[in-house]
């Protein structure tokens, strides 16, 4: 059974003896409440606020640095849901008035004041936190499913995603009616879900997102607010190297969109499972990898290729080697030989059934173009991947 995290409590009062007081004297566990700190004053208050996060704060009006009414002005700016409790005194009476206009939830006169109005503050917060804390994880769970019937989708499974993508057009996803643009956000890094939530809190302009697995995630922005997106990116790019990201646009229509986001995956498995970078290559030669690798089965030349993309043999050769950093044929080498290995180790398959599925001529030349490259042979590989899997 999963318990729930205490509700995080936060008194700031400039008199030690009415914060000890609060924190000794209150059954907070009976409201699954826990104070994590206690201040002198609003400056403090603030800086805790930023560090711990609280969902209550109880707080006095009247104190030195910053006063209750401006540190519950900030702290309404920044997180709207917390909850504030004012203590005043009675000479503080429009002060709390200002205070119940900026959202606090309350007040108490420090000087009079019965247990019980605060336990039913108390009371009151618990069950509103409570009833929200609910309703987000509804939507939580709404958001994973949905999340992951479209990765589902994306790799071939046929499901609701285009009846649900359908339905969503129709409500709130309506504006990629109008010019919009698709992002396919990637990291291989080890704090992968940090950066995604970082991105959440901190874009400013309206954007919806679809978490593709741990290691990337899409983002569909209105054209006209893209470049707000890309500064973003690039500001988590400099902290984390192994961030990037590729985009397309202006698109219009569900179609349009779907193309997109299929092109964008594509490119994205391309570059996991060969290893490549071809999220800065240019189209036409993202275009020629994408076609080999969509069938390594068909025995691809040079001329070929170049023909299929429209460029001269002799163009393509050139463009290729000075974007990838090697010629086709040892590239078109390298994935096959990746393909073949994924095979050797996950599946059965004889030599001659992998050779037929990466262009060899036969078994045979398979395994001795196998040992050329990787100094054993296919089955010798084959063995090492099983004993080390056990």
């Amino acid at each position: 059974m999963t318990t729930k995290s205490p509700i995080k409590v936060l008194i700031a009062d400039d008199e030690s003896i009415v914060r000890k007081g609060l924190v000794a004297t209150v059954d907070w566990a009976r409201y699954n409440m826990q104070v994590v700190a206690d201040v002198p004053n609003g400056q403090k208050g603030w800086e805790a606020f930023t560090e711990l996060r609280p969902e209550v704060i109880i707080t006095d009006i009247v104190m030195p640095e910053l006063n209750g009414i401006e540190f519950a002005r900030r702290v309404k700016k920044e997180a709207p849901s917390t909850r504030i409790l004012l203590l005043s005194c009675h000479r503080d009476f429009e002060f709390a008035q200002q205070g119940i206009s900026l959202g606090a939830s309350g007040y108490l006169l420090k000087t009079a004041f019965e247990d019980e109005e605060l336990n039913e503050f108390l009371r009151k917060f618990q069950e509103d936190i409570d009833t929200e804390q609910a309703g987000s994880m509804s939507v939580l769970d709404d958001r994973a499913r949905w999340n992951a019937s479209f990765y589902a989708w994306l790799c071939g499974f046929r499901n609701e995603f285009r009846s649900e993508l359908q339905a969503r057009w129709g409500s709130h996803w309506s504006w990629m009616e109008e010019p919009h643009s698709v992002y396919l956000a990637k990291s291989f890094a080890t704090e992968e879900n940090l950066i995604w939530s970082d991105i959440e809190k901190r874009l400013q302009v309206g954007c919806e997102s679809i978490l593709c697995g741990t290691d990337r995630s899409f983002y569909f922005i209105r054209y006209k607010d893209r470049e707000a997106l890309e500064a973003l990116f690039k500001d988590v790019k400099s902290r984390i190297p192994s961030f990037h990201w590729s985009g397309t646009g202006p698109l219009q229509g569900m179609d349009a969109w779907l193309e997109a986001v299929t092109k964008l995956h594509q490119e994205a498995e391309l570059e996991k499972k060969f290893e490549l970078k071809v999220h800065s290559w240019p189209e036409t030669i993202t275009n020629a990898i994408r076609l080999v690798a969509e069938d390594l089965r068909e025995p691809w030349s040079v001329s070929d290729v170049a023909h299929r993309i429209g460029l001269s043999r002799s163009h393509f050769s050139t463009l290729f080697k000075k974007v990838t950093g090697e010629n086709f044929i040892e590239l078109l080498y390298r994935m096959r030989l990746r393909v073949a290995m994924d095979l050797l180790a996950n599946t059965n398959m004889t030599l001659q059934g992998i050779a037929e599925q990466i262009g060899m001529v036969d078994g045979k030349y398979l395994s001795k173009w196998f040992k050329r490259y990787c100094g054993m042979t296919p089955s010798q590989y084959r063995a090492e991947q099983k004993e080390e899997s056990c």
